[in-house]
This record gives C-alpha cells, sequence and structure tokens, in this order.
C-alpha cells in the first residue's frame, strides 16, 4: 500500500472516529439500541467514503492528493479561509444539533423519515462520485491547474456546480438524525423554541445523566 493510500483510508477512519466522538459524547448514548439514527448515518457516511477513496486509490491518485488538501488553513484568500472556517463549523453544527436534541428530547422522527434521509445521503454521494469520475480537477480549494478546462458532460451538463447541489442531501439528512422534525410531523409544541422555557438547572441535570 502506498503512502497516499494509507494517509487516504486513515483519514476517513479518523474522521469517522472523530464524527462518533462528537455526536455520541453530545447525545450522552453510545449504544446502538440508544441512538440508532447516528449509528446508521455513521455507518453510511463511513463505508461510501470507504469506497470512493478506494476508487480514488486506484483510478485517480492526483485528484485524491487535491481532495486531501482542504479545510480553512489549505486556502490562499484570506475571504476563502473565511468561508472555509465557517463551513467547517457548519458541519460540525449538523452533528451537534440533532445529538443535542436526541439528548433533551425536543421532537422525535418517524422511521421513514430517517430512513429517506440516509438514502439522501447515498445519493449526494452518488453523484459527488460522478463528479470525480468526470472531473479530474475537482480540488478541495478554489484553484485553476494547469491545462484544466472547463467540464460540461455529465453532471455538469445538469447542474452548474454539481457538488454543491450534492451537499444538499447531507444538509437535509440531518433534519433525519433526530432535530425539530417532531414539530412537523407531530405537531409537538417541545420544540427548541419552547424549551428555553424549561429551567436551566433541570437541562443541566439531563446532561449530567
Amino acid at each position: 500500500m502506498s503512502g497516499l493510500a494509507f494517509k487516504a483510508l486513515l483519514s476517513v477512519l479518523l474522521l469517522a472516529v472523530v464524527m462518533g466522538l462528537i455526536i455520541f459524547t453530545t447525545a450522552g448514548h453510545w449504544t446502538i439500541g440508544d441512538y440508532w439514527q447516528a449509528w446508521v448515518y455513521l455507518i453510511v457516511f463511513t463505508v461510501i467514503s470507504l469506497f470512493t477513496t478506494i476508487y480514488l486509490i486506484r483510478n485517480d491518485p492526483e485528484l485524491l492528493k487535491r481532495r486531501m488538501r482542504g479545510g480553512p488553513t489549505a486556502e490562499k484568500r484570506a475571504s476563502q479561509r473565511v468561508i472555509m472556517f465557517f463551513t467547517s463549523l457548519a458541519f460540525i453544527s449538523l452533528l451537534v444539533v440533532p445529538a443535542l436534541d436526541h439528548r433533551l428530547g425536543w421532537s422525535t422522527v418517524p422511521f421513514y423519515v430517517v430512513i429517506a434521509g440516509d438514502t439522501l445521503v447515498a445519493i449526494g454521494f452518488y453523484f459527488i462520485f460522478l463528479v470525480y469520475r468526470e472531473n479530474t480537477y475537482t480540488s478541495a480549494t478554489i484553484e485553476v491547474a494547469a491545462n484544466q478546462k472547463v467540464i460540461e458532460s455529465g453532471p455538469y451538463s445538469l447542474v452548474r456546480h454539481p457538488m454543491y447541489a450534492s451537499a444538499t442531501g447531507f444538509a437535509i439528512r440531518w433534519t433525519a438524525m433526530q432535530p425539530f422534525q417532531g414539530c412537523v410531523f407531530h405537531k409537538r409544541t417541545s420544540c427548541p423554541r419552547v424549551a428555553k422555557a424549561q429551567p436551566w438547572a433541570e437541562i443541566g441535570e439531563r446532561f449530567q445523566r
């Protein structure tokens, strides 16, 4: 196994571990029976990420290198670093807020909504895979590579920025992991805005459980 392959696969596994720590520490539950929605999401995310990474290792290692140079510190322009910083915070919030919802019992999401959300994640990953296959210059940072050309085939024939469009599936998915959908599906009044009325001492007691 090459150094790039090892580093890429290790990065996926480390990301899964960090995501799991954030989700389950915040939720206060680690077993599948207590928070199966999060386990299903984490398994779907990790397994598809591994398959995508293995594909790039075998078929486009140069693209894999470009994809691994990402994050706020990798951007050259200050404005892009700021954007990526807040994008990273938004990603973390997509893990923390549903876990808080689960812990504090703000809402309940029907089984079919959870499955639909995980299906959206899989579809989003599939379109991202199509982007990788069609455009070898899909860098994780804003840059223009030598000999890079405008792509108009594959998913680019449907939407100008298919990578961003695919990411909407992940954003929608968070509402199925246990967020505020109970307010919609069950017309409950115990939504986050009403939760403010709960005594903070009571909320503190829940975190200590």
